[in-house]
């Protein structure tokens, strides 16, 4: 259960937890893991594949950036006498 809108979440240290705690902590994650819903690999490549075609045009890690918007460019050289 997610804790309500401004609480904190109490800070655990594993270390001061006896073997018992621990395994109570790892089943109880377990369970919450098994309910998740699990997609094949092969459907979400293919979703992640597409949507990364129909948004080639305006990325700019895929496109790069045009040398007038660069704000990196290098103004000029520097040269060493």
């Amino acid at each position: 259960m997610f804790p309500l809108f401004g609480q904190r979440m109490p800070v655990i240290n594993v270390e001061d937890l006896t073997d018992k705690d621990k395994a109570v902590m790892e089943v109880n994650q377990l369970k919450l893991e098994v309910k998740l819903e699990r997609w094949l690999t092969s459907k979400c490549c293919e979703e992640i594949k597409d949507y990364i075609q129909a948004g080639v045009e305006e990325d700019t890690l895929v496109k790069g950036i045009s040398e007038e918007k660069n704000p990196f460019k290098e103004k000029g050289g520097c040269v060493i006498c």
